[in-house]
């Protein structure tokens, strides 16, 4: 489980393709502290620490269903990623609740900046079903992009507005966003149980 407060974005050293699946080697300032099966969010991806080879990287297998749901297929050597670890349950709970499995991706459609914090727009499709069953944004409630916990403005059917800081354009890889570029979303987990209750 995590929060959506992005630890780092660390760049991405290497990528291996094989079998269907993508190796990610990365490097980042809290390596040493980690350890192989730990959970680690890259972009919003839950990934499992698979290699520790004591040089500042790690490695993480990301599997071809992950592939086909997020943008991690589209990452290459120098690409930034965000990452953050699990949650520790007696600390403190700084943006929402992110099981780190992310549900579809979004096309970013529009930057606007305002006042020194920039506007982005970003534009998703998922089936009319899939909406019943919750994966929609709504007015001020919470959603996750690229493993970053933002609220929602401007929600419409199928796309949605969130308003980003300087500090966080800064330590992101939000910095990297360009109006087209794709990115990962998880939708609120609380609305998805609420949409399911609505079924019984």
């Amino acid at each position: 489980m995590f929060s959506g407060i992005v630890e780092e974005a660390a760049q991405v050293v290497d990528v291996v393709r094989k079998d269907g699946n993508v190796d990610l080697r990365v490097k980042c300032s809290f390596t040493d502290e980690l350890k192989i099966d730990q959970s680690v969010a890259h972009n919003g991806v839950c990934l499992t620490v698979v290699s520790l080879p004591g040089d500042g990287t790690y490695t993480v297998t990301a599997i071809q269903e992950t592939l086909d749901r997020s943008n991690l297929g589209l990452l290459e050597a120098g690409s930034l990623v965000n990452l953050e670890r699990s949650m520790v349950m007696n600390g403190r709970l700084d943006g929402h609740i992110v099981q780190g499995h992310v549900d579809c991706t979004a096309v970013c459609e529009a930057i606007e900046e305002v006042e020194g914090s920039r506007y982005y727009k970003f534009a998703y499709n998922v089936a009319p079903e899939m909406a019943a069953k919750g994966y929609v944004t709504v007015e001020k409630g919470s959603v996750t992009v690229n493993g970053v916990s933002l609220t929602v403005c401007d929600s419409e059917r199928y796309s949605f507005r969130v308003a980003i800081i300087p500090y966080t354009f800064e330590h992101t890889n939000f910095k990297e966003i360009e109006v087209g570029t794709k990115v990962n979303i998880e939708f609120d987990i609380i609305g998805k149980y609420l949409a399911r209750l609505k079924e019984f």
